[in-house]
């Protein structure tokens, strides 16, 4: 079952996902992501600590606009800044790995590994869906939790994850709806040249 639903999320031509992590202390971190899962999304993620960072990737280009605290997380001289309103424009560097200073790839990887155990049913949005709980022998003490459909196509709508350290929940939804990502209207400086 949890390799019919990896297979039917591959073939999505967009998709948001929306992730939360929390740790000790009260941390947290977020995502949201509009996707073609290829190379055009809308990207921002945020943290308790105050940092936000928001992106656009069409294609090779991006625009990038992270607030004052995420630069200061970052290691950049901020120095007499402020937020500010502008994105900057950059060509994309195939080279950079996915993550790199928080940026995306617009990619998502739907794979299967471990062992799953059926679980509870239930409803999420309104949809039937079965819970599979997936054990990994290289990640002890941890779980994670797959919330698939279980009417119409096998979409996987929830995956949370527990570790002894953190909990991560991540939330599918708008499957195959318009992406309707475009580039920002106002406030750009051009930075690829």
């Amino acid at each position: 079952m949890l390799g019919e639903a990896n297979k039917t999320m591959k073939s999505l031509q967009a998709v948001t996902i929306t992730g939360r992590v929390t740790m000790e202390e009260d941390r947290w971190g977020s995502t949201r992501m509009r996707t073609d899962l290829k190379g055009t999304c809308s990207f921002t993620s945020a943290g308790s600590t105050g940092e936000k960072l928001e992106q656009i990737r069409i294609g090779d280009t991006d625009y990038i606009r992270p607030n004052l605290k995420h630069m200061q997380l970052s290691g950049m001289v901020t120095k007499g800044l402020k937020d500010q309103k502008n994105w900057a424009k950059t060509t994309v560097d195939p080279a950079t790995p996915a993550g790199e200073n928080g940026l995306t790839d617009c990619t998502h990887h739907f794979a299967s590994f471990g062992k799953a155990v059926k679980g509870k049913s239930g409803k999420i949005d309104g949809v039937p869906t079965t819970s599979l709980i997936v054990t990994d022998k290289a990640d002890k003490g941890s779980t994670y939790t797959f919330h698939v459909a279980t009417e119409g196509k096998a979409h996987i709508y929830r995956v949370v994850y527990k570790s002894p350290d953190f909990r991560n929940v991540t939330s599918f939804s708008d499957f195959d709806t318009p992406l309707n990502v475009e580039p920002p209207k106002a406030n750009v400086v051009d930075l690829s040249d």
